[in-house]
């Protein structure tokens, strides 16, 4: 498998997820000051749990039960305002609805 494909599953295998909380944080880097940390449960394009839930940086307002977009690593730093904060995850969308090939999916089995 080459590099670039693998980094392609791996996104879009962990790119949804659904808020199921929230951290209360008194301090925090302070260029997360004013954002609101959520926790997210990975979930595949089915928007069926996959995963272990982790925290990640809400830039879009979501709230609870929403699937959610995800980005991680650096792009997760670059999502927010100030630069090199230190994140692992960002939340960058709410989705509104998955709609999938169903021909490609049979395919690809």
């Amino acid at each position: 498998m080459t590099p670039s494909i693998r980094s392609v599953s791996i996104l879009v295998a962990v790119n949804l997820g659904r808020v199921i909380g929230t951290v209360v944080a008194e301090r925090k880097y302070e260029g997360l000051e004013g954002l609101k940390l959520l926790v997210v449960q990975p979930v595949d394009e089915q928007e069926k749990d996959k995963g272990t839930p982790f925290v990640a940086v809400d830039t879009v307002r979501a709230g609870p039960g929403d699937v959610v977009i995800l980005v991680g690593a650096r792009e997760a730093a670059l999502a927010l305002d100030e630069a090199f904060v230190p994140v692992d995850a960002a939340i960058v969308g709410i989705v509104d609805s998955v709609d999938l090939d169903r021909r490609r999916q049979a395919r690809a089995r």
